[in-house]
C-alpha cells in the first residue's frame, strides 16, 4: 500500500493540514496509521465527510476513548483502560511493577519513592505501553496492516535493553528462531510471507466476529513473528479489533492468564476454551462500562 503525507492529502482534499490532522487523530482518515509524531494516509482514502453539530456528542465507547485521551480526562474510561490493559498485559509476561507503580507511572510519569529494586525495562516498557494504546485508539477504525503492528512492537520496545542487541530488530520482524510455550513457531525467513497471507485472508472480509478476531490472535501468537513482544502487541490487536468491529474489548487478567495460554493451545481442537476464557474478560469490562455508563 502506498502513503501520501498530511499535507498531499490536505492539497488533494482542499483541506487545511491541521484538520486533515485532526481528521486523523480522530479515526475519521481509513488506513491512516500514526508513524513517530507523522500521519501516513493511504493514496486511495477519500476524503473525510464533514461532521454536523449533531454528531459532535460521542457514542460509542471508541468516542468516548478519543475525546478522554484528547482532552487529557482523569479518572475516566480512557483513564482506566490505560492502567488496566498495561498492568495486566505487561503482568503476564513477567513485569515486577504493581498496579499502584503501574497507574502512578500513567499518571504522574514518575515512579515514586520505593525500596525495592526495579528492572528498568519493566519501567520503559510501561511507559511504552501507554503510548501502544494511544496508537490503538487513533488507528482503531483503520484496516490491519504489517505496518500498523510493526509499529506497534517499534513503540513497545523503544529504549529497552533488547533494542540494544545486534540479533534483536526493533519494529521488524525476528532474526532468530524461538518458541512460545514449548512450541515451535514460524522461522524468521518465513514470518514475512506468513504474516502478508494471514492479513491477507483476515482483511477479505470487513466486518469481523470474535470468533474471527480469536482465530488471527491464535494464528498470530503460532506465528510468532517478533523476537519478543508478540502477547503484549497481539492483545493491543485485540483490544483495536474489537474497537473497530463494535465489540465489547476485553483484558486478560492474571486469574485468567492460565485459561488464556490453555485456549491458545487448545485452539485448533476445541475453540470454547478460549472464547469462554475472553468472554469471561469481557463480562469484567462491562462492569467497567455500567460504572462509567458507556452502553454496549
Amino acid at each position: 500500500m502506498n502513503y501520501i503525507s498530511v499535507s498531499a492529502a490536505a492539497k488533494k482534499w482542499g483541506l487545511s493540514e491541521r484538520s486533515v490532522r485532526n481528521y486523523c487523530a480522530e479515526g475519521r482518515v481509513s488506513g491512516a496509521i500514526l508513524v513517530g509524531k507523522t500521519w501516513m494516509i493511504p493514496e486511495n482514502t477519500e476524503k473525510p465527510i464533514r461532521k454536523t453539530r449533531s454528531d459532535a456528542a460521542p457514542k460509542t465507547l471508541l468516542d468516548i476513548l478519543r475525546r478522554e485521551k484528547n482532552t487529557a480526562l482523569s479518572g475516566g474510561i480512557y483513564h482506566k483502560v490505560q492502567i488496566e490493559l498495561t498492568y495486566n498485559s505487561n503482568h503476564i509476561e513477567g513485569s515486577r511493577l504493581t498496579h499502584d507503580q503501574t497507574r502512578y507511572i500513567f499518571e504522574t510519569n514518575t515512579l515514586g519513592v520505593t525500596h525495592e529494586s526495579m528492572n528498568v525495562d519493566d519501567i520503559v516498557e510501561t511507559s511504552n505501553h501507554f503510548r501502544c494504546i494511544d496508537l490503538v485508539i487513533e488507528n482503531a477504525t483503520g484496516m490491519l496492516t504489517e505496518g500498523f503492528i510493526k509499529e506497534l512492537h517499534r513503540i513497545l520496545k523503544n529504549g529497552t535493553s533488547d533494542s540494544r542487541q545486534s540479533w534483536f530488530a526493533v519494529g521488524d520482524y525476528k532474526k532468530l528462531p524461538n518458541e512460545v510455550g514449548g512450541r515451535d513457531t514460524t522461522l524468521p525467513e518465513d514470518v514475512a510471507a506468513e504474516m502478508k497471507a494471514l492479513l491477507a485472508d483476515y482483511n477479505a472480509t470487513k466486518k469481523k466476529s470474535l470468533e474471527e478476531i480469536l482465530d488471527f490472535h491464535y494464528r498470530f501468537e503460532r506465528i510468532h513473528p517478533f523476537q519478543d513482544g508478540n502477547g503484549r502487541v497481539g492483545r493491543l490487536i485485540l483490544f483495536k479489533e474489537c474497537l473497530r468491529n463494535d465489540i465489547v474489548p476485553f483484558i486478560i487478567d492474571e486469574e485468567l492468564k492460565m485459561f488464556y495460554y490453555r485456549g491458545l493451545a487448545e485452539w485448533p481442537r476445541e475453540r470454547g476454551y478460549l472464547r469462554d476464557t475472553c468472554l469471561a474478560a469481557q463480562d469484567t469490562f462491562k462492569g467497567y462500562l455500567d460504572y462509567f455508563k458507556i452502553g454496549y
